[in-house]
C-alpha cells in the first residue's frame, strides 16, 4: 500500500472516531431513579418507581451525581388543595404589586398636602357646578308649572283637557328626575370627599416614610344608598 493510501485511510479512520465521539456526547445519557420505600428498602430503576409515588424520588445521572428530585404524586384532593394555595399566593402577590403601584402613583400625584387639597377642591367644584345646573333646572320647571296650575284651577270638578293634563304630567316627571339627579349629585360629593379623606390618611403615612405597598390595599368610599328626594328640593318646586 502506498504512503498516500495509508494517509487516506488514517483520515477516514480518524473521521469515523471523531463522529462516534460526537454521537456519544449527543446521545441521551441514561437516568437512574432511586428512593427508599415505606418498608425502608432502597429501590433503583431506570424509570419512575411506582412504590415511591407517595414520597420523594432522586434522579441520578449515569455517573451517580444527582440531577433533580421529584416530589410525591398528589391525589386529586391534594392537587386541588395545592392549586388553591398557589392561586391564593398569586392573588396576594398581585394585590401587593397593585398596592405598590397605587401608592407610588399617589405620591407622584400628591407630593405634599397642598397638592392634595387643591385636587379635592377642584373635584368638589365640578360637582357643585353640576348641582347648580340641576337646581336651576328645578327653579325653571317650577316657573313653567305656575301657569299650568293656574289654568288647571278652572277645571276643578270638571274634566281637564288632555293637553293640559299631559303638560302637568310631563312637568311632574321632569321635576322628579331632577330631584333624583340633585340627590345623587349631593351623595357623589360626599363620596368624593370621603375618598379624599382616605387618600390623605394614607398619604400622611407614606409622606412619613411608610414603604409603598406596606399599607395594604387602598380603601375606597362607596356611594351612600339613594332614597327619597331631600325636602329642600321639593320645597323649591312648590314656590
Amino acid at each position: 500500500m502506498s504512503g498516500a493510501s495509508v494517509r487516506s485511510l488514517l483520515v477516514v479512520v480518524l473521521g469515523l472516531c471523531a463522529g462516534a465521539a460526537a454521537w456519544a456526547q449527543q446521545a441521551p445519557q441514561p437516568l437512574i431513579y432511586t428512593c427508599v420505600n415505606a418498608a425502608g428498602k432502597k429501590l433503583t430503576s431506570d424509570r419512575l418507581i411506582p412504590e415511591c409515588n407517595d414520597r420523594e424520588q432522586r434522579v441520578l445521572n449515569s455517573d451517580g451525581s444527582e440531577r433533580r428530585r421529584i416530589g410525591p404524586t398528589l391525589t386529586p384532593e391534594e392537587r386541588a388543595a395545592a392549586e388553591a394555595q398557589e392561586k391564593a399566593i398569586e392573588t396576594a402577590r398581585a394585590a401587593k404589586a397593585e398596592a405598590v403601584r397605587a401608592d407610588r402613583n399617589l405620591l407622584n400625584r400628591f407630593p405634599n398636602e397642598a397638592a392634595h387639597s387643591k385636587a379635592r377642591a377642584k373635584a368638589l367644584d365640578n360637582i357643585k357646578g353640576s348641582l347648580k345646573v340641576s337646581e336651576d333646572r328645578l327653579t325653571a320647571l317650577a316657573k313653567e308649572r305656575k301657569p299650568l296650575t293656574d289654568e288647571a284651577e278652572f277645571y276643578v270638578g270638571k274634566t281637564m283637557p288632555a293637553k293640559l293634563k299631559a303638560q302637568l304630567d310631563a312637568n311632574d316627571t321632569a321635576v322628579e328626575a331632577q330631584r333624583v339627579l340633585v340627590q345623587n349629585q349631593k351623595l357623589e360629593a360626599v363620596r368624593i370627599d370621603q375618598n379624599f379623606d382616605l387618600e390623605l390618611e394614607r398619604l400622611k403615612k407614606l409622606w412619613g416614610g411608610a414603604q409603598p405597598g406596606s399599607l395594604g390595599t387602598i380603601p375606597v368610599a362607596s356611594a351612600p344608598a339613594t332614597g327619597k328626594a331631600p325636602a329642600p328640593a321639593a320645597a323649591a318646586v312648590k314656590k
